[in-house]
């Protein structure tokens, strides 16, 4: 089952809330935060990233950067810029971009659900990030940033959001990045109980995007709890915010990776290695056309890459993915990026950014970009059910929700 919450959400006033959303803070560097929210006093980015509003230099896990989070969210309600709903509420959040529109349930999900298992994951975290999150959190004592979740969708629940959206949302706008988002309030009793009782025949979920804000919330619910000697279950610390879209409606581009060299090799003598495991044909497609087939990136031209059958496990539900395949038959043999994770001689572009960046990297910084096609959530799930651990930087979700929307605190 699936024990999901309402919750009275704090919401930016209608006349603010666009300029209130922000990106994820985990998009943004400091420096892109800074100047994504110059002359925006109401950005959600001064709660979300507030060491943009102190120093340069100043360290980003200091007490003063989340003092300042702390300081600036008190004040975004004292002012006027959040006003909270006054009753416990659902939320329908639809997110457009182009043709491709999703609806996800906004709702308190369950600490405990995601401690037992039922709410499944499919990578690891950081701690330091872990700890990053666990700390803004209980400094704010509120949820500032959802978990993106999916779920196999169900008839009752495409029925409810059916209706929902049927009606006037509260919030419709465009970000600058041309997303549109809306927000239907789901309030009236019955309708609130109904949905409770849809997800409560939900076996599992499963986090789609945002593994360091759902373990930062295991990590809290456990802090207050040790902290709390009248602890019943209810507190709002036993929930966390998130936003749980059905598997197919859901868009995962891919992510893809640029090296800074070619490992002390010619690219003639790359380019031997590689034909040892892939057949190599020139293309003038950047974009691979289907799962196992890379574009590579090389001195100006592309080439696509296809994995070999026997090159890697074809039954083997993590080995057998796009990244793992590269990982295991290129990057780690013949590029000597044994662990992706923190080597200094690799990165990751997300899909959003098009094939265009990754030649815009390879004639500033980097010498060979590769181009992978995205996973899909059935690969995911199946994943996550099996309780294995994807690839690093397997997953980009796009188009990606924005926080300050609804913030949900844990009083």
């Amino acid at each position: 089952m699936s024990d999901i919450r309402p919750f009275r959400g704090l919401r930016p006033r209608p006349d603010l809330v666009a300029q209130v959303a922000s990106p994820p803070y985990d998009v943004l560097s400091s420096a892109e935060a800074r100047v994504q929210a110059a002359g925006n006093p109401h950005s959600f980015l001064h709660i979300n990233k507030a060491e943009i509003d102190l120093p340069e230099d100043v360290d980003v896990h200091s007490d003063a950067v989340y003092e300042r989070s702390a300081e600036n969210f008190r004040r975004f309600i004292a002012d006027g810029i959040f006003v909270r709903d006054p009753q416990e509420c659902f939320y329908v959040y639809r997110l457009r971009m182009g043709g491709h529109v999703q609806h996800g349930i906004v709702a308190g999900f369950s600490v405990q659900e995601y401690e037992d298992g039922l709410i499944k994951k499919h990578e690891l975290t950081r701690r330091e990030k872990e700890d990053d999150r666990a700390r803004h959190v209980e400094k704010l004592m509120a949820n500032a940033g959802p978990v993106l979740l999916t779920f196999r969708n169900r008839p009752q629940i495409r029925a409810f959001v059916a209706r929902t959206i049927a009606t006037a949302p509260a919030v419709d706008f465009t970000a600058k990045d041309g997303i549109g988002h809306a927000l239907w309030v789901v309030k009236d009793a019955a309708a609130v109980k109904e949905l409770r009782e849809a997800f409560a025949a939900v076996p599992a979920t499963y986090v789609a995007d945002g593994h360091h804000r759902s373990a930062s919330a295991f990590r809290v619910r456990n802090n207050l709890r040790a902290r709390n000697p009248r602890h019943s279950g209810q507190e709002g610390y036993n929930h966390f915010l998130a936003v749980a879209f059905p598997d197919d409606e859901l868009k995962i581009m891919g992510y893809h990776r640029v090296v800074q060299d070619l490992n002390g090799l010619s690219a003639a003598e790359f380019l031997a290695r590689v034909e040892q495991r892939f057949d190599v044909a020139a293309t003038t497609s950047p974009e691979p056309r289907r799962a196992r087939s890379f574009s590579m990136y090389l001195d100006g031209r592309w080439t696509t890459l296809t994995a070999r059958p026997g090159t890697f496990p074809a039954d083997h539900p993590v080995r057998s993915l796009d990244a793992a395949i590269l990982q295991d038959n290129l990057l780690a043999p013949v590029l000597g990026i044994d662990d992706p994770r923190t080597s200094n001689r690799i990165d990751f572009v997300g899909g959003i950014r098009g094939t265009g960046e990754l030649e815009r990297r390879c004639r500033t910084d980097m010498k060979i970009a590769f181009a992978l096609y995205p996973v899909s959530v059935a690969q995911l799930m199946a994943i996550a059910d099996a309780g294995e651990i994807m690839p690093p930087k397997s997953t980009w979700f796009e188009p990606k929700l924005r926080s300050g929307v609804v913030v949900r605190t844990l009083d």
